[in-house]
């Protein structure tokens, strides 16, 4: 099955989203009919625009993060969070995908988890000329531990308060196994969350648990 229908995103609504990226640069229309593959060419037209950026209007924000939530691709959306990243930093980005876990639909929080891999982008001077001269950049754009803790504490959340499967998988299945990874404020929703993991009744969410248990958790 397809990623966009696993998520519940249709490929129209992430047209609407790479279309409004596209006006926003000038982009003019690529040719093609079919929704979904206008969407990935839309996609490809902007994503070198995008990066060639030293700086991109705040008002872009909310369109670029949208169209890497609403990308129903977990390798492409990269081409919206990677510029963002190094325009607005990483430390946004993140509370923007954190924002979207917390309060989105499902289909909306199944397409932060996609692009949080992204977000985790290595950030380099030459890869983009969003970095002032001699690769200077201000580190405070980029400081996200206690951004990445969030985002932890809204996956365990989410697993606790989603009746869909398939949401909780992704609210779960890449988490840390690791007791060390989370913080000390989030010891006891952890403790909640493996009770309930270790009697779920599916295996995937049992075997979360079971590494976790193994791992001393």
């Amino acid at each position: 099955m397809a990623e966009d229908e696993q998520s519940g995103i249709e490929p129209r609504s992430f047209l609407t989203c790479v279309t409004e990226v596209a006006r926003l640069l000038g982009v003019g229309d690529v040719g093609v009919e079919q929704t979904d593959r206008r969407a990935r060419h839309l996609a490809h037209a902007v994503r070198k625009p995008l990066l060639e950026r030293a700086s991109l209007p705040d008002e872009w924000f909310v369109p670029l993060m949208a169209a890497a939530v609403y990308d129903p691709d977990p390798s492409f959306c990269r081409w919206f969070v990677e510029p963002a990243v190094y325009a607005f930093g990483r430390r946004r980005v993140m509370a923007a995908l954190v924002d979207y876990l917390q309060v989105g639909t499902n289909a909306e929080r199944a397409g932060a988890v996609r692009a949080w891999y992204s977000a985790h982008v290595p950030l380099r001077a030459d890869r983009s000329p969003a970095y002032g001269p001699g690769g200077i950049r201000d580190p405070a754009l980029d400081e996200s531990q206690d951004i990445k803790d969030a985002w932890l504490e809204a996956s365990l959340r989410v697993f606790a308060e989603t009746t869909d499967l398939k949401m909780r998988h992704r609210a779960l299945l890449d988490l840390p196994t690791a007791r060390e990874a989370y913080p000390p404020p989030l010891h006891e929703l952890l403790e909640s969350t493996l009770a309930s993991a270790r009697v779920h009744p599916d295996p995937h969410i049992r075997r979360w648990a079971a590494a976790a248990d193994h791992k001393g958790v």
